[in-house]
């Protein structure tokens, strides 16, 4: 009897000194940021009306992400969802709403990676599938490469019956008059405006030329501890020649690995695809044990040292957010489980 009473009150103290058995065995709790772009965002430039807009349309995005983990849906899913939206909102350089090349063209780029095994896919030079990320994922979940590029990418659309629309479905006016002044700065001939594109109209939006190195992106922790990263862009106005950025080229624009970290990359994508930045920031914490926060100011600040601008966002292994700019301002928010949006657009708000 009194053995056995030893054994039971030895059995509780090693419960009751151990908690930490009970936090392994909970699930993680989810966490989501997103952005919207970096670039040089000055207060006295951008109306009240403009912010408000911006606010709201990010925090829309990110409240989509969330709900689908606090589901308990997967990283992926969540990261396809608030990109997906952003692609849908004419004020990103994203999907509707993308910026011009020098043919008055919209072409698309976007990758996503799985953080679980390091899946990725990627697409480039998309004209007619309505959401690039998805075709992306598409990608790398139905295909055997990772990048596929142009026509053979919208064939590769056709077979998985994602949707299609007609290239003037992205047009939008704004990004129309932003080319036209890209054209005539750099004495280049303006094109005809896109097939189905509407009358031009008077400008009622005094915000044309935001500078902004147009991307949208999005890091996710689901509750199994699964991260994954996705990034969707219009690329730059004025664009020639087929060019492509950073964003679907894995390690530079995105990256993502399970208890490491999460990168998705906005800025002037030759400095970006130089410097690896997204492949560089998880090696530093992953080699050198650095905060997600050191390591994006690091990789940051070499990405300035060859002229380049621009941000990131990056999430490590338990969910925690960094930011990193070296310009005036990123679109981005941020939501965690039981915790609300939090949104910034300035550089000097903090996170």
């Amino acid at each position: 009897m009194k053995e056995r009473f030893i054994a039971a009150l030895a059995a509780l103290v090693l419960i009751f000194a151990t908690p930490s058995a009970f936090a392994q065995s909970s699930p993680p709790r989810w966490s989501i940021v997103i952005h919207g772009g970096a670039g040089v965002i000055a207060r006295a430039e951008l109306t009240r009306q403009r912010e408000a807009q911006y606010r709201a349309a990010l925090e829309g995005a990110v409240r989509d992400g969330g709900r689908v983990l606090r589901r308990g849906g997967s990283a992926l899913d969540a990261v396809e969802t608030a990109i997906s939206r952003m692609e849908d909102d004419p004020l990103f350089n994203a999907g509707r709403g993308a910026v011009f090349t020098a043919e008055g063209r919209n072409e698309l780029d976007a990758s996503i990676m799985d953080g679980r095994g390091r899946a990725a896919g990627a697409v480039a030079g998309i004209t007619r599938t309505r959401h690039p990320i998805a075709l992306a994922r598409r990608v790398m979940e139905h295909s055997p490469h990772v990048m596929l590029i142009g026509e053979g990418a919208e064939a590769f659309a056709r077979t998985q019956n994602l949707e299609a629309v007609a290239p003037a479905f992205f047009f939008t006016e704004r990004r129309w008059r932003q080319l036209e002044q890209n054209l005539r700065r750099n004495r280049l001939p303006i094109p005809r405006r896109p097939a189905g594109a509407p009358q031009p109209r008077a400008a009622n939006d005094q915000h044309l030329d935001d500078h902004q190195f147009g991307t949208v992106g999005a890091v996710a922790l689901d509750t199994l501890g699964n991260i994954a990263a996705g990034t969707s862009t219009g690329g730059v106005t004025g664009k020639r020649w087929g060019r492509v950025g950073d964003t679907p080229l894995i390690g530079a624009g995105t990256y993502a690995q399970n208890g490491v970290c999460g990168v998705s990359a906005t800025g002037a994508g030759e400095y970006f695809i130089r410097i690896g930045v997204a492949r560089e920031i998880c090696a530093r914490m992953h080699l050198r044990d650095a905060s997600a926060q050191a390591a994006a100011d690091a990789v940051i600040a070499e990405v300035g040292a060859i002229s380049g601008d621009g941000g990131v966002i990056v999430m490590d292994g338990r969910g925690r957010v960094a930011y990193s700019m070296n310009t005036p301002g990123m679109y981005r928010a941020q939501l965690r489980a039981g915790g609300e949006p939090r949104v910034r657009i300035f550089a000097n708000e903090g996170n």
